[in-house]
């Protein structure tokens, strides 16, 4: 099996206007972009101060958009109901659900003092929906540019994606951290973001060369964040830091949690020994990734998987399947690591490898991983993109 081809950005702004003309009968005057991310390292710590190594993929949301001179937006897709959302009172979390990634930003502006008129718009996406690669976060992104070029106000990116970072944690109810949202509005062609999550700064580390790309492989096991799991992590975190008794993660030791072992207890210990692992091994990754040693990332995107299997537990049978295929294949295949991406509990795997031998490697991850489950899965292949803009 190929990689899936990727849609060029211009057809899903063509697709965007032409379901724009048709649903409501106006020309677009403002259309925005926002990527999906894969995080190549540094899982489940960006809410632990740590170091997270993300990039923004080369799939987009997109939405065209007008003017609608009524007090409400109105909003389409082409796979959920269109909704109207007034602007003449503070937005709530509401039904359909879906909706409140929209509502929450909207909220964002209206916080903010920004008087937003009344639209109307269609989204389309060609990021694949509860595969762990951040599509609430593109959503997010992509209304927070559209409302920006509607009001003809520009914010600070930080800004932007603290308010996309807000709308998710108060209208969606996921405590997420800072990555998702950072890698979607940060994004740039041929570079990982480097985010430390305790300053809240971002740094582009550059990823030029042609000869390496990054297979993302949809498991087809869909996850929900919002049903506890992501949650009782982040609780066990917390917890973790209060009875180390450090101010931060940033400043705790491997010795600390061994020390602490039993009075941390299970899985809290567990949980502790995966945020100090995966904060160095972020540190290590950005260091090898800067002299351009790229067979450093493998043992480090192995270890990653495992402690996000045994001390987290938010790994699952499918991801497990996927990343041992990609073991399997090794070196000699082309294949230079290999781990699960996002928040678990389902999603998608990336397999970082040579270029040359991407579409071998992604027949054989395809052909096993089929055989094995029954399951069909996505696979296509992404180097770094451009974060959220607005589209003239």
């Amino acid at each position: 099996m190929p990689l899936e081809p990727n849609k060029p950005l211009s057809a899903l702004v063509a697709e965007a206007d032409a379901a724009l003309r048709l649903n409501f009968q106006t020309e677009p005057t403002t259309r925005s972009a926002a990527p999906g991310r894969v995080n190549l390292i540094g899982e489940h710590i960006d809410y632990c101060d740590g170091f997270v190594l993300p990039f923004a993929i080369d799939r987009y949301i997109v939405i065209s958009a007008a003017p609608n001179h009524l007090r409400e937006a109105r909003i389409g897709t082409t796979t959920q109901e269109t909704v109207s959302l007034p602007l003449d009172q503070p937005q709530e979390p509401s039904t359909p659900t879906w909706a409140n990634y929209l509502r929450g930003v909207i909220r964002g502006f209206q916080d903010c003092g920004i008087h937003i008129p009344g639209f109307d718009a269609h989204i389309v996406s060609s990021v694949p929906l509860g595969a762990g690669l951040s599509s609430s976060a593109a959503l997010e992104c992509a209304m927070a540019k559209l409302l920006e070029g509607l009001t003809q106000t520009s914010l600070d990116t930080r800004d932007l994606a603290l308010l996309c970072q807000k709308a998710e944690h108060d209208f969606a109810h996921v405590p997420c951290g800072i990555m998702d949202q950072f890698a979607s509005a940060f994004g740039k062609t041929d570079r990982l973001v480097l985010i430390d999550c305790r300053s809240e700064i971002p740094e582009l580390v550059p990823f030029e060369n042609p000869d390496l790309t990054v297979i993302i492989a949809n498991t087809m096991v869909n996850h929900q964040l919002s049903d506890g799991g992501y949650a009782v992590r982040r609780r066990h975190t917390e917890e973790a830091l209060a009875t180390i008794g450090k101010p931060s993660w940033r400043e705790v030791t491997l010795d600390d949690v061994t020390s602490r072992w039993d009075l941390l207890g299970d899985p809290v210990n567990r949980r502790a020994r995966h945020v100090v692992g995966e904060i160095e091994r972020t540190i290590s990754a950005a260091a090898a990734l800067s002299r351009n040693d790229f067979e450093a990332l493998g043992p480090l995107m192995a270890a990653s998987h495992d402690s996000l299997r045994d001390d987290f537990e938010v790994s699952c049978h499918e991801l497990d399947l996927m990343v041992t295929i990609a073991r399997s294949i090794g070196r000699s295949g082309g294949v230079i690591g290999a781990r699960m991406t996002g928040g678990g509990f389902g999603g998608s795997t990336v397999t970082l490898c040579e270029s040359a031998k991407a579409q071998s490697i992604a027949a054989t991850l395809a052909e096993t991983y089929q055989k094995s489950t029954g399951i069909t899965p996505q696979i296509f292949a992404s180097r770094p993109a451009n974060g959220a803009h607005l589209i003239p």
